[in-house]
């Protein structure tokens, strides 16, 4: 009789970054899913690196993002982060330290997926029946953000941002964005203003070409201002929303609105090498250390990496998560405080870990 066939272990490092705020506290939760998914998973296993970046590592150590730390990252399979910077913790030119920034333009992670998913109708303001399904693609190393390490002198008369487009980065995303809607539903929406700037001009134009490319994917265009009115007018008319790097920030805020705030809000920065998976969501330092938080954002997230590792085994251990997601959230009075329920961060983190080994 032949002896069982040894099934070889695949580790993945995972990179932890909690960061501050309510960082720490909601990527322990990301972690206890996962763990539980883990013993679930034929073959795999995870492997955390905690490792302290953001406003309180500059005030421990004057550094927010130590480059021992940025080079354990790169080697890292995966970058698993919390929230990053602190109102009151500025660089001298007034602008907040922001190293997972340094990290999307450091590591080439020019695609930021936002999905953007209602999992109960009383979760949203909207208040009514329907469907909002969407993810939004966000270019992550240009676009105005370019210009986020300017300066100026308190006397300037004036202050200039630039907004960048390139045809690299344009192709790039619209290739990455028009990928994933072959994946859902099949429809790309550029969000531009090209009535206005020649950039976005520019933009659309790439964009078209592009979609040539994918015949077998609808593409629209709308301006940036129409397209925050559909956002709340007819949400599930979106599929694929693909825009740039401050189109992306401001309108995946207003997006995660609609589904019950930025403690739904999953992301993930994607580069050809390397990707970091967070929650949308700040540090939120007025209610860190309360046990309030809602984790379900840093929960989705790790699913987006587990997703993103790509064997069928990992895939599987991500739509454990979402599962596990649905299920809990389809009963409406587990909630954590920021959707009017009571339960605590950690309560939900056991509630979807629970789920998640069923």
């Amino acid at each position: 009789m032949l002896g069982a066939i040894a099934v070889k272990m695949k580790r993945y490092n995972i990179a932890t970054l909690p960061g501050d705020g309510i960082g720490p506290e909601v990527i322990a939760e990301a972690v206890k899913v996962l763990r539980a998914v883990e013993g679930r998973l034929e073959g795999v296993r995870f492997e955390f690196e905690e490792y302290s970046v953001g406003a309180g590592e500059y005030l421990r150590g004057g550094d927010p993002m130590p480059a021992a730390t940025f080079e354990k990252c790169k080697q890292a399979d995966a970058i698993l982060l919390g929230a990053m910077g602190l109102p009151e913790v500025r660089w001298p030119g007034g602008t907040e330290m922001a190293p997972q920034l340094d990290l999307r333009e450091q590591l080439d992670l020019y695609c930021g997926l936002r999905p953007i998913r209602l999992y109960h109708p009383n979760d949203s303001p909207l208040r009514r029946p329907g469907a909002i399904d969407l993810t939004i693609v966000r270019e992550n190393t240009e676009g105005m953000f370019w210009s986020r390490k300017g300066s100026f002198a308190p006397d300037d008369a004036e202050v200039i941002d630039k907004l960048r487009i390139s045809r690299h980065g344009a192709e790039r995303l619209f290739r990455a964005a028009f990928r994933e809607a072959s994946r859902r539903r099949g429809l790309v929406t550029l969000v531009d203003k090209s009535n206005v700037l020649p950039s976005m001009a520019y933009f659309r134009g790439i964009f078209d070409e592009v979609s040539r490319e994918f015949p077998e994917v609808r593409a629209e265009r709308v301006y940036v201002d129409a397209a925050s009115l559909y956002l709340v007018q007819r949400p599930e008319r979106f599929d694929v929303v693909v825009t740039e790097n401050l189109f992306g920030d401001i309108l995946s805020d207003l997006a995660a609105g609609l589904v019950g705030g930025m403690g739904m809000a999953p992301s993930a920065d994607i580069g050809d090498r390397h990707a970091v998976f967070q929650p949308s969501h700040g540090s939120a330092p007025d209610i860190a250390g309360r046990g309030i938080a809602n984790p379900t954002a840093a929960i989705l997230s790790a699913a987006m990496m587990l997703e993103w590792f790509d064997p069928l085994e990992t895939r599987r251990g991500a739509a454990m998560i979402r599962n596990a997601v649905e299920r809990v959230f389809a009963r409406p009075q587990e909630r954590t405080p920021d959707l009017g329920g009571r339960l605590t961060t950690a309560q939900m983190g056991d509630r979807i870990a629970e789920e998640a080994q069923r």
